[in-house]
């Protein structure tokens, strides 16, 4: 049961007058921000502005938006006095918190709010006929166009803002899982034979080679992570606590496997080797013949190489199907695109750092 749910089971009659206050601040709230604001900075404020600059002088102001300006001021202290004492209730609902309610309301509604709104009432009729009489003109026209044009580029802008800041704290969670998930194994603890077969070390050998020589090699049940620069592959490591099955099945991508489930099932995620470089990555397909000779169906495989074009790493992936493997492929080609195109344009900077030769 939801906490609005028990508090409407024990005291009905306060949960509804609670809904009553909390209706009463919202569509104040909604009135003020998609009205009286739109009104006074939209329209006016850019007629004022285009005033100051000597043009559309003519046009009365006070006979289209009245006293708006003063309106807009009240409203906003009516909404943070409000506020304030919803918190008050909210934090020590006695009857003194609900004395400054009644006294708030009967001072806003019996004085300054009431008065302001009746002198934009009764403006309100002539400044229809005066906005009508002023559509007519070319001039006023263009300037309601290019208001709500510039408005609306502006929202545009501010909501793009507004999604890549949502995308960024998203991909910043994400990551923060994953920072405390992964595990770096020290070098001493790095089995290289693991993922780099010794005949790939010293030259360069056919698929079937290659392939005959996993037949030695540890398998592991691996995630991916596709970064805009690097590729990290990472090794699952099941929690002993947990009793779920482990798939048996040798390098098989984690695919359909969210890491917010992994985390949940206390599984660990084991760095294999350093991050692969994206411009230092080459993907290898392994086509029906060979994968089904070798019986790793799906696979195919990610070479690591060095700034002197030698291959440092050997990773032979196994995905679920034959579907997931090739979006995993064009995945990473796509970001392989990117980081090319976009060193292109602005290359990143290499030399302030002395590089290894493993890197």
């Amino acid at each position: 049961m939801g906490h609005s749910e028990l508090g409407a089971a024990e005291n009905p009659k306060a949960y509804r007058k609670q809904e009553a206050i909390w209706e009463l601040f919202t569509s104040e709230c909604v009135y003020f921000l998609d009205q009286l604001m739109v009104l006074k900075e939209v329209f006016l404020t850019t007629l004022t502005d285009l005033q100051m600059r000597e043009c559309l002088q003519d046009i009365d102001s006070w006979r289209l938006f009245a006293n708006l300006n003063e309106l807009c001021l009240v409203s906003f202290g009516f909404l943070t006095s409000f506020l304030r004492v919803i918190k008050e209730m909210w934090t020590n609902p006695d009857s003194y918190s609900t004395q400054s309610l009644l006294e708030l309301l009967r001072k806003a509604f019996g004085e300054s709010i009431c008065h302001c709104l009746q002198k934009y009432c009764l403006n309100y009729s002539t400044a229809i006929l005066y906005l009508d009489s002023l559509k007519l003109r070319e001039d006023f026209g263009f300037f309601l166009k290019v208001t709500v044009a510039n408005v609306i580029r502006q929202c545009k802008s501010r909501l793009d803002d507004l999604e890549g800041k949502v995308k960024w704290l998203d991909n910043y969670q994400k990551v923060k899982q994953l920072k405390e998930a992964l595990v770096w194994l020290p070098v001493w603890e790095q089995d290289k034979r693991a993922h780099v077969p010794e005949v790939y070390r010293l030259c360069r050998v056919c698929l079937h080679n290659l392939l005959l020589h996993t037949e030695n090699a540890k398998m592991h049940e691996v995630y991916l992570f596709l970064f805009d620069q690097f590729l990290l592959i990472t090794k699952i490591k099941r929690s002993k606590k947990k009793s779920g099955v482990v798939e048996l099945n040798p390098l098989r991508l984690a695919a359909g496997q969210e890491l917010e489930f992994l985390l949940q099932e206390s599984c660990s995620l084991i760095v294999l080797d350093q991050p692969i470089s994206l411009d230092r990555l080459q993907l290898k397909n392994i086509d029906q013949l060979n994968a089904t000779a070798s019986g790793l169906p799906n696979s195919f495989i990610v070479m690591h190489q060095n700034r002197y074009q030698q291959c440092i790493g050997v990773f032979i992936l196994q995905a679920q199907t034959e579907s997931v493997k090739k979006a995993w492929v064009s995945e990473i080609e796509d970001a392989i695109s990117s980081l090319l195109k976009q060193d292109s344009q602005q290359p990143r900077l290499k030399n302030s750092f002395l590089e290894s030769t493993q890197i």
